[in-house]
């Protein structure tokens, strides 16, 4: 059972900046793609960033692009997620998940890890 931690969610002002991170192991990093979806309650939960094990092309979707940036650390088995110019939009639980390739479904995700809670509130 592949283990997904995430951590970095809190308050933040719109405008502000956060980094979520990912722990997992090498064997989930050299074999998954991993991506962030996160999820308001009542609405389906939405892919946003994927990195790929092997290339490490990434992907995000239009409501974060230019402003979240997806990046793994290797050598302590982390993916991040860099988040700037933060809107009340982004208030949701983000998760992070594993598949085996890159896919913005949830369906498609294999593991998953408990998520946590980002606010954007001023």
């Amino acid at each position: 059972q592949l283990q997904l931690v995430e951590s970095g969610g809190g308050l933040v002002q719109p405008g502000g900046s956060l980094r979520l991170s990912c722990a997992t192991s090498k064997f989930t990093l050299d074999y998954y793609a991993i991506s962030w979806f996160r999820q308001v309650s009542g609405k389906e939960r939405e892919g946003i960033s994927c990195i790929h094990s092997a290339a490490g092309s990434t992907y995000y979707a239009d409501s974060v692009k230019e402003r979240f940036t997806i990046s793994r650390n290797n050598a302590n088995n982390m993916v991040f997620l860099q988040m700037t110019n933060l809107k009340p939009d982004d208030t949701a639980v983000y998760y992070c998940a594993a598949a085996g390739g890159c896919t913005s479904h949830a369906s498609g995700q294999d593991y998953w890890g408990k998520g946590t809670l980002v606010t954007v509130s001023s």
